[in-house]
C-alpha cells in the first residue's frame, strides 16, 4: 500500500524549520493529529485538526477509518525515540507509513554541549519513576534525561546530592530550537533555578565524591546495600546464582520467596528491559523489597504478596525461576517448572537437609547441574583469626 499517514517531527522552531516535503504532507492531510503544542508550531493548515486525546490510543479509531486517505500525525523530534511511531507502527503495517524526523531533544542537547551522543546514556524520565536513573550514575558518566516536568531537575539535582555526588554538574536545556531556549549550567548540591519551563531536558556530568552511593556494574552487591531481616541470599552466594540464572536481554524472572528482593534486582540491573516478580509471603518484607528496588535503581519491579504456587497465577510467562524460599512447599517447584517457558532455567537453592533430599531427587530424576557451594569467611580467633563456615548451599539447576 502506498503510504498515507505521515509521522513528522516537529521542534520548537515550528513550520519555519520543515522541509519542503514535510509542509506538503501537512497541507495535503485531510487530518491533523498532534499536541496543542505541536499544532500550534505548524501554523495554519487545511485539513483537520484533532489534539491528541487521553490516552492517546483513543485516537486510533479516527485515524484508522481514514486508511488510505492522507492523515499526518505531529511529534517532538525524532518520533522514533520516546515517541509516538512505536506506538502507531503496533497498529499500522510501517509500509502504510512515512516518516519525516526532526533533530531529537538528545540530539540538541549533545550539539550545544559537544558532547558525543554515543558516549552518553539516554534517558526518558518522562512518564517514568526518578529512579530509574539510579545505575547509570557512574562516575565520570555523561547522561542526558527527558524530564517529566519543570520539578524534574530539582528533583534529581537532590537526587544526586542525596547519593554524595553533589558536585556533579547539572545542564538544564530549556525549549531547545526555539526563541525560549535557555541552558543553564550549576552543581547539583547548590542548585537553584526557577521557574523551569515544563519541555526540559537535563545533561548531567556525575561527579562521585569519597564513599558515594554508587550501584556498581557485577553481580553480587554488598549485602549492606539491601536493607534486610537476614532472609537474604548472601552476596557471594547471589553472584553465583545470578551466573547460574544467566539473565539475558528483555527476559522475564519469577523469584519466589524474594526475602528482600536481592535476586530479582539485581536481574534487573543486567539490562534495562529486563523483568521480574518478587513473590514473598510477608508484607513488612513485601515492602522492604519495594524500597531496595527503588533506592537501587529498578523502580518496575514486580512485587506480589502471596504464597506460591497459588500466587503464581496469572503472572507473565518466566523465562528463568529462582527458588531461596519455600521450595519444600507442596507443589511449588511443580508449579515453576510448569510456568517455565521452552529453554527457561529453573534454579533452586536449598539449606535444609529435607530439601535438599528433594533437590538430590529431581536431579536424579530430571538432570541438570547440582552443586554445593561453601562460603568461609575471616573472623576473630582468639587473639589470632581463622576461617568461620557459613551453611553449605546445594543448588540445582535445570532448562526446561
Amino acid at each position: 500500500m502506498t503510504p498515507w499517514l505521515s509521522i513528522i517531527g516537529i521542534g520548537e522552531d515550528g513550520a519555519e524549520a520543515l522541509s519542503p516535503a514535510a509542509k506538503r504532507l501537512i497541507a495535503g492531510a485531510e487530518l491533523v493529529l498532534g499536541g496543542k503544542r505541536h499544532l500550534a508550531l505548524a501554523g495554519k493548515f487545511p485539513g483537520e485538526a484533532l489534539p491528541w486525546p487521553s490516552p492517546l490510543t483513543d485516537a486510533f479509531p479516527a485515524i484508522l477509518e481514514r486508511r488510505g486517505r492522507p492523515v499526518a500525525v505531529l511529534a517532538s523530534g525524532d518520533p522514533y525515540f520516546h515517541g509516538v511511531g512505536a506506538t502507531l507502527a503496533r497498529e499500522i503495517d510501517p509500509d502504510e507509513m512515512i516518516c519525516l524526523p526532526a533533530p531529537s531533544a538528545f540530539s540538541l542537547a549533545a550539539a550545544r554541549l559537544g558532547w558525543a551522543q554515543q558516549d552518553c546514556a539516554l534517558l526518558s524520565l518522562h512518564g517514568h519513576a526518578l529512579e530509574r536513573i539510579i545505575p547509570h550514575l557512574q562516575p565520570g558518566a555523561r547522561l542526558l534525561a527527558l524530564s517529566w516536568d519543570e520539578t524534574t531537575p530539582q528533583k534529581l539535582a537532590a537526587l544526586l546530592t542525596s547519593r554524595r555526588m553533589g558536585g556533579s554538574r547539572l545542564i538544564v536545556c530549556e525549549a531547545m530550537g526555539g526563541k525560549r531556549e535557555r541552558l543553564t549550567r550549576m552543581r547539583a548540591d547548590a542548585f537553584a533555578l526557577a521557574p523551569i519551563d515544563a519541555l526540559n531536558t537535563v545533561a548531567i556530568e556525575v561527579v562521585a565524591d569519597p564513599g558515594a552511593d554508587i550501584v556498581p556494574l557485577a553481580s553480587g552487591l554488598a549485602d549492606e546495600m539491601f536493607e534486610h531481616d537476614g532472609q537474604i541470599t548472601k552476596r557471594d552466594i547471589r553472584a553465583a546464582t545470578l551466573a547460574a540464572l544467566a539473565p539475558r536481554r528483555a527476559e522475564t524472572l519469577w523469584d519466589i520467596g524474594a526475602g528482600s528482593g536481592s535476586i530479582g534486582i539485581e536481574w534487573m540491573l543486567r539490562h534495562p528491559q529486563n523483568r521480574a516478580t518478587a513473590i514473598e509471603a510477608k508484607r513488612d518484607r513485601a515492602a522492604r523489597i519495594a524500597r531496595n528496588a527503588a533506592r537501587l535503581g529498578v523502580p518496575d519491579l514486580t512485587i506480589v504478596e502471596g504464597t506460591a504456587p497459588d500466587a503464581l497465577a496469572g503472572l507473565p510467562r518466566p523465562d528463568a525461576v529462582f527458588v531461596g524460599g519455600g521450595a519444600s512447599q507442596a507443589g511449588v517447584l511443580d508449579a515453576a517448572w510448569k510456568a517455565l517457558s521452552r529453554c527457561g532455567r529453573l534454579v533452586v537453592n536449598a539449606v535444609t537437609l529435607e530439601t535438599q533430599a528433594e533437590l538430590i531427587r529431581r536431579y536424579e530424576q530430571q538432570g541438570g547441574e547440582l552443586v554445593t557451594l561453601q562460603i568461609a569467611v575471616a573472623e576473630p580467633l582468639g587473639g589470632l583469626h581463622g576461617f568461620r563456615p557459613a551453611l553449605p548451599v546445594m543448588r540445582w539447576t535445570a532448562v526446561k
